[in-house]
């Protein structure tokens, strides 16, 4: 059983890091452009260059499609992991000691998934293993052939 569970361990972790990335972009995009609910559920939108909602924003849009396409994933989800402890501790954190009361647990969530991904990288399905494996192809030495002697 173990076996099996570890042959499927990095289609698991890609599709953990499709929706993780998905629900990211989500969140950036509902900020920065209304969609979604918007930044206050009413379609609204953040100021641009606003510290911090807009550039939070950003790095959700940005770092989220990263995650989601599995380019650059470990970059990616360390900015985004960080974006999200910044959050934590600076907005939601003050309100309370405990997520359940300061409404942090999406962003502590969101904080240790993707330092999470920092460490096993982007699974299955993703750009970099795809390009990973083109970047091996082309640096492979060509085989020397032996001449055939009769």
């Amino acid at each position: 059983m173990t076996g099996r569970l570890n042959s499927a361990q990095p289609y698991a972790l890609g599709l953990f890091r499709i929706v993780v990335g998905l629900l990211f972009a989500c969140h950036g995009a509902s900020s920065l452009f209304g969609v979604l609910g918007g930044a206050d559920g009413n379609g609204a939108t953040v100021d641009a260059g606003t510290w911090p909602n807009w550039y939070a924003a950003v790095i959700e849009l940005i770092g989220g499609s990263l995650v989601l396409i599995g380019l650059g994933t470990r970059a990616a989800a360390f900015i985004s992991s960080g974006a999200m402890a910044y959050a934590y501790f600076k907005v939601h954190q003050p309100n309370g000691l405990w997520p359940m009361e300061n409404s942090g647990e999406g962003a502590a969530m969101f904080c240790w998934a993707f330092l999470l991904l920092v460490f096993t990288g982007s699974g299955a399905f993703g750009l970099d293993r795809l390009l990973a494996k083109r970047s091996a192809a082309s640096q492979e030495p060509a085989r020397q052939q032996d001449p055939v002697t009769a």
